[in-house]
């Protein structure tokens, strides 16, 4: 089981939280002028490496806050992030 670092509840169990995918994504500039193929790649396609992914979770049963963990998707090893260090 997964247990991940809520920066402000503390350590608490993956079935508290909602994935919320690759953190860093960056909003289409000017998304109207897309076309429907680029409008697809940013909406679908991620990165699915194997070793370290900093991705965004919400703290679902608890505080309700969204946050950025950095994971071993091979391990689930959580490494802290800038954000938990506050």
């Amino acid at each position: 089981m997964l247990t991940l670092p809520c920066p402000h509840c503390g350590p608490r169990d993956e079935t508290e939280f909602g994935y919320g995918g690759e953190a860093g994504i960056a909003y289409p500039e000017r998304p109207a002028d897309l076309d429907d193929a680029a409008w697809a790649e940013y909406l679908f396609l991620r990165a699915n490496p194997r070793g370290w992914f900093t991705e965004r979770w919400v703290h679902r049963a608890g505080c309700r806050q969204w946050f950025t963990v950095r994971r071993h998707t091979v391990t689930n090893q959580v490494e802290p992030t800038m954000e938990e260090a506050r």
